[in-house]
């Protein structure tokens, strides 16, 4: 492997050397990837406009995730542009794609997904997607269109996940839910892009669920006996404690955590 700019003379006098004086071929293939630019010129230190991935990461406070992403976006052999644009994209991007990766951890209990009888490790996957992932991999590395497979996931679970947040139900059964994120988490980890489920918990001295249900059915009651101040009282306190309530048809609320 090697950058496009080596291509003629710097790697063809190493095959002739190579070859000359073992006799065999180099190599079966010889990859040329495209260069880095910045504002469409190309990153040098001559040119001031140089940086590396440890600055990206902590001075600039980038997601590495987000930083894989606007690589993985590009194709190999031709140049990316490193711009604010690009990496405002990527990080959208990942923002997506990580929601649709937490779906399982942060709303399979929800569902009742079972996590001791195997099947989020041995669910039933999306052959068809599975495919198209293979097909857009097989085609020289054609890592952008691998992602577009991606992220059609992703968005479906992110759909559902607003829809049994905002309405408490999915559209979609649990195996086919099951599918989508067991496919999408399994062709995430062949591009090396996984997500960190942070435990949700009270801080000290907030509410528990039980505290919360309690509050709602008081305020339920407070709104039965017409005692409106109150209600309105009890929902503002649960929106300081961080938790979002949203009324449902039949008086019925559900909430979460913000």
């Amino acid at each position: 492997m090697g950058g496009g700019d080596l291509i003629f003379p710097h790697h063809e006098n190493e095959i002739a050397q190579s070859e000359a004086a073992t006799g065999v071929p180099l190599s079966t293939y010889w990859m040329h990837n495209g260069m880095v630019n910045v504002g469409g010129e190309k990153m040098s230190k001559s040119l001031g406009n140089f940086t590396t991935v440890r600055d990206l990461l902590d001075k600039a406070q980038i997601d590495p995730m987000a930083l894989r992403l606007f690589v993985l976006g590009g194709q190999y052999r031709k140049p990316i542009d490193f711009t604010d644009e690009a990496i405002t994209a990527a990080t959208n991007g990942w923002a997506t794609l990580k929601a649709g990766l937490l779906f399982g951890p942060e709303l399979g209990e929800k569902l009742g997904w079972a996590k001791d009888n195997g099947v989020l490790d041995n669910g039933v996957l999306d052959q068809g997607a599975i495919e198209q992932f293979q097909h857009f991999m097989d085609d020289d590395f054609n890592s952008a269109g691998a992602l577009s497979v991606l992220y059609e996931l992703a968005k479906s679970l992110q759909r559902e996940a607003n829809l049994l947040t905002h309405q408490g139900k999915t559209s979609l059964d649990n195996p086919t839910l099951q599918c989508q994120w067991l496919t999408l988490t399994k062709l995430a980890e062949v591009l090396g892009l996984t997500a960190m489920f942070e435990q949700t918990q009270p801080m000290e001295g907030g509410l528990s669920n039980q505290d919360i249900e309690q509050l709602i059915n008081d305020r339920a009651a407070a709104k039965a006996a017409k005692d409106f101040k109150q209600a309105d009282a009890i929902r503002d306190q649960l929106k300081t404690a961080g938790i979002t309530l949203i009324d449902q048809p039949g008086g019925q609320a559900i909430w979460h955590r913000s």
